[in-house]
């Protein structure tokens, strides 16, 4: 696992936001909710993805996992056209979701240090690590949200993760 530094530009997402621990209730209802929309919209145009963070002064994998906030994020297949949101939540409302939560979100995240985790969550920190050491060697600070894009299904035998961590010049 060897980081990188990447530049990503602007991006548009299908955007639930919540506060709860990874894979509980409330985690799950924003994926619903995002795929229910996404749907009516021709579906997925990639994987789901997650901003993470806490408000807390403590290290995020020192907080405890009921706390941590999130951005859920869905690329949706095509550009979003005006009031393509609101009908695809209509078409969508009989499944039973929250599809009054998704909104779309445009962000720009600019430079990035990026690897691939390979394995479960929780061994996520090793990975993180590893990017915390190639920032310092490179005078790199971190510059926005925590970003995930889960490559493989959350109950994957060997999960597939990139995390990407926007980041800015120290000092």
């Amino acid at each position: 696992m060897i980081p990188e530094l990447v530049t990503h530009g602007a991006v548009t997402r299908l955007c639930v936001s919540g506060v709860g621990e990874p894979g509980g209730a409330e985690h799950g209802a924003a994926i619903r909710a995002l795929y229910a929309v996404a749907g009516p919209m021709g579906g997925p145009g990639g994987p789901l993805e997650g901003l993470w963070w806490v408000e807390d002064e403590r290290p995020g994998l020192e907080v405890e996992r009921e706390s941590w906030r999130w951005h859920l994020l869905l690329p949706p297949a095509g550009p979003v056209e005006a009031g393509a949101l609101e009908r695809a939540r209509e078409a969508a409302r009989g499944s039973g979701a929250a599809v009054d939560r998704v909104q779309v979100v445009t962000f720009t995240e600019g430079l990035c240090v990026e690897v691939v985790h390979e394995g479960p969550f929780s061994e996520e920190h090793v990975s993180l690590a590893v990017m915390e050491e190639f920032m310092a060697g490179k005078g790199l600070v971190p510059h926005g949200m925590h970003h995930e894009v889960y490559l493989t299904a959350f109950d994957a035998p060997l999960p597939r993760t990139v995390l990407r961590q926007p980041v800015r010049a120290a000092g």
